[in-house]
């Protein structure tokens, strides 16, 4: 299955504020049929202001909330909580001290809520995501909106250029950004 994600932000404000500008995700299937829409608000990071940690909200086409991931604070890690569309928490992420590797792969972690069983990945270096094929639909498309979450944040090259257009492929274990 192929899906097609487009922003919807001006340009200015991806000038402006980069990989930490708000912005609206709408996620199309091959129909241009709207499947999911992510939205972000404006949050600054900076491990002095937990008052402003990252989040994305993440709805059905009609509106209705299907899941929402939100940061914890942490000095040093990117710590995040995935939750269901009534903001119990579901799962967390935990990534790497540094995420800043050009050359090399980085993973985050996705784990059960007590963070003792690793239950799939979300890998830099492919752009993919690994999960139980037996996970919630809904929480598939909350790890799909903490993908992108992630690659906005952490991603030079797509912290200036913005996401013009991707193109999703998805299998039944893992998610390939192309």
């Amino acid at each position: 299955i192929i899906y097609f994600a487009t922003e919807d932000t001006a340009l200015c404000t991806r000038l402006c504020y980069g990989s930490y500008r708000p912005f609206t995700m709408r996620i199309h299937d091959l129909k241009g049929q709207e499947v999911i829409t992510l939205k972000r608000p404006l949050r600054c990071s900076s491990c002095c202001f937990p008052c402003c940690l990252q989040e994305i909200e993440i709805y059905a086409p009609s509106g209705i909330p299907i899941g929402y991931v939100t940061q914890t604070w942490h000095p040093c890690l990117p710590k995040f909580i995935l939750q269901n569309e009534n903001k119990k928490d579901i799962l967390r992420i935990i990534g790497p001290y540094f995420v800043c590797n050009f050359c090399g792969n980085i993973e985050y972690k996705i784990k059960s809520l007590d963070g003792k069983n690793v239950v799939g990945k979300i890998s830099k270096h492919s752009f993919g995501i690994q999960f139980p094929a037996d996970i919630d639909v809904k929480m598939k498309a909350v790890i799909l909106g903490m993908c992108f979450l992630l690659v906005s944040l952490f991603s030079l090259i797509l912290a200036v250029d913005g996401f013009s257009s991707i193109r999703l492929k998805l299998f039944s274990k893992l998610c390939i950004l192309e």
